[in-house]
């Protein structure tokens, strides 16, 4: 049996070349965004934004329990889970080892609390994991905007422990240093 041709194009209409005529998605624009602001950040930058990530899968998780949506709740718990996990991973304990052991305990902790509230769908859990990343956000935008301010009026950069955790050195301005990630590419997008 033949396949009939498009007489327009030079592939056939069966469905097996379907795939040639797909248009790009509509978040197709918000993906590439995300995509050069994530290549594009820095360190203190990428930090910032996985908080961010975190924050909103938690709410994710939260609104699934309260709407009894499940596969929301665990999607959105398995997200913030990853998130957590990651920024573990990118902590520099030769830079600043007190301050990371005490960013990994808080962070193992909200992810531990996350997995037991998945197994209660306990939402008080997920409010106190959402209060304490709210905190740390708060606390990591103070400390840019600090060494923002430090790095305008001195060149030496001292008294960046934080950012020297997060993987920057002395003297570097959080809002313009340009480098990739570590691993992969990151996603935040819900």
């Amino acid at each position: 049996m033949a396949v009939p041709r498009d007489p327009q194009s030079n592939t056939s209409s069966s469905p097996m070349h379907a795939h040639t005529n797909q248009q790009p998605s509509p978040n197709h624009g918000s993906q590439a965004y995300l995509r050069t602001k994530v290549m594009t950040a820095s360190p203190a930058e990428l930090r910032l934004m996985l908080l961010d990530g975190a924050i909103r899968f938690a709410e994710q998780a939260r609104r699934g329990y309260e709407e009894r949506e499940f596969e929301r709740a665990y999607d959105g718990t398995t997200k913030a889970q990853n998130i957590l996990l990651e920024l573990t991973n990118s902590l520099r304990h030769d830079q600043a080892p007190e301050l990371c052991e005490r960013l990994s305990a808080l962070y193992t902790y909200l992810y531990r609390s996350l997995v037991e509230a998945s197994m209660t769908r306990d939402t008080a859990q997920v409010d106190e994991v959402i209060a304490l990343l709210r905190f740390e956000r708060e606390t990591w935008q103070m400390c840019l905007d600090k060494l923002v301010s430090e790095n305008r009026h001195a060149a030496d950069g001292s008294g960046a422990t934080m950012a020297a955790a997060a993987g920057m050195g002395p003297g570097v301005n959080p809002t313009t240093t340009t480098t990739a990630p570590a691993r992969g590419s990151l996603s935040v997008r819900g």
